[in-house]
């Protein structure tokens, strides 16, 4: 259910022609296989203000909570990490995590479960939330394997995805276009899996998402209803 949330799209390296935000919204249903409850999810990215965005994520049911919210800037082309919350309630144990990004010291200061975090900081470095837009837009520029330095808890990871091809995604808006995108992770170290579905039509919108944990425990979650830059996302009906 973790990193499915995170989900749940080194957007450094891209330049500001190629990469131009879009505020976006979107509902999704929230479905946990083991759970005989349906759920429901939110995600936005809304403009701030001073080159400031915030990209928040949050997903309810009657058994389980959790939100996930990042603030960053554009500067000189790029994506800086500014804040990272992390809070996750009910089903299975709770989890608080707390980033600050500090670019004059350059480091990262917070904590992780009530642990305390302090690692270096340089550029090219991402989290949990940020690295989800440096991945909608490597497939938006056609890329079929992408990877990123992304803070995870107390440590720094390589999170690494591979394009599987086209594929249309049946939601509650209509059937959608997508790309269909799963994270690529070694077998004999880790049991899960990641896949998840960008519309092509819509910015490459995260239209679906399914997640599979290492004890087996399934979570999906799929577009109910969303905007993107002010229009509705409607897709085909047959």
């Amino acid at each position: 259910m973790r990193a499915l949330l995170l989900v749940a799209l080194a957007l450094l390296g891209l330049n500001a022609q190629a990469f131009e935000l879009q505020p976006y919204s979107a509902s999704y249903t929230a479905d946990w296989k083991q759970v005989p409850i349906s759920g429901t999810a939110e995600r936005s990215l809304k403009p701030l203000g001073d080159g400031r965005w915030e990209l928040s994520f949050g997903a309810a049911m009657l058994v389980a909570s959790l939100s996930e919210v990042s603030t960053f800037r554009v500067e000189n082309d790029a994506l800086l990490p500014l804040t990272y919350r992390f809070n996750r309630g009910g089903l299975g144990k709770s989890k608080q995590v707390e980033h600050d990004f500090d670019w004059t010291e350059k480091q990262v200061i917070g904590s992780d479960r009530g642990e305390q975090v302090r690692l270096p900081l340089n550029r090219g470095m991402l989290d949990k939330s940020t690295y989800q837009l440096a991945l909608q837009q490597a497939v938006a520029n056609g890329e079929k394997n992408v990877s990123y330095q992304v803070i995870d808890g107390d440590e720094l990871d390589t999170y690494d995805f591979r394009v599987l091809g086209e594929e249309r995604v049946r939601t509650q808006a209509g059937l959608i276009d997508a790309i269909k995108v799963e994270r690529v992770r070694d077998p004999t170290k880790s049991a899960r899996k990641t896949v998840l579905w960008f519309a092509k039509d819509w910015d490459f919108l995260l239209v679906r998402l399914h997640q599979v944990e290492k004890d087996g425990k399934e979570y999906q979650i799929m577009l109910k209803e969303g905007e993107v830059n002010g229009r509705k996302v409607v897709g085909a009906k047959n």
